[in-house]
């Protein structure tokens, strides 16, 4: 019987996968390049979207459309 890994999503929710290898030395270091290109480029994206909510709320400061959610604690107003 295959062992069995369970990865918890919260609220509940798991996902259930078998074991994965180890990774190769060559997948170690491209992994490591890549969460450090995605670390250097973090603020820039940042950026970029505080730029844009602010450019959003600036253009149409009041959005019609939008509903808020809802919760499960209380029953939804008549």
């Amino acid at each position: 019987m295959p062992l069995v890994t369970r990865l918890v999503l919260g609220a509940g929710r798991a996902i259930l996968s078998e074991p994965m290898a180890p990774l190769t030395p060559d997948q170690v270091r491209r992994r490591e390049r890549v969460e450090s290109l995605i670390r250097l480029a973090a603020p820039g994206l940042n950026l970029v979207l505080a730029v844009g909510e602010r450019v959003s709320r600036l253009v149409e400061p009041e959005d019609h459309e939008y509903y808020p959610p809802r919760t499960r604690d209380r029953p939804p107003s008549p």
